[in-house]
């Protein structure tokens, strides 16, 4: 069964990738959807299995973009940033772009 992880951390993922990591989320969309044209994203949600981005492509058209995390299935709140560095990860390797280095 999947985790749903309760609305302050929702709230504070979302806001924090979204506020601080749009570049990520441009990486992750590209590298995990339909298309390779994403000019923008936004992580739209997440749960124990994994994350969910809106992502707008060069004409404009928006589509959902969904990636399990790279680990398995999730319950724990440190366990999602953990994921979302190894998508981002995954995400650089797949396009071929040097991944910074993590804190």
């Amino acid at each position: 069964m999947t985790h749903h992880f309760d609305d302050s951390v929702r709230v504070g993922v979302l806001g924090h990738m979204n506020g601080d990591h749009g570049d990520d989320n441009v990486l992750i969309a590209r590298a995990f959807g339909p298309a390779d044209d994403v000019t923008g994203a936004v992580m739209t949600g997440f749960d124990g299995d994994g994350g969910t981005w809106l992502a707008t492509l060069a004409d404009g058209t928006e589509v959902g973009v969904h990636a399990t995390w790279p680990g398995g299935p999730i319950t724990e709140r440190p366990e999602v940033r953990r994921e979302i560095v190894a998508l981002y990860d995954e995400a650089c390797r797949r396009l071929g772009v040097e991944p910074r280095p993590h804190a």
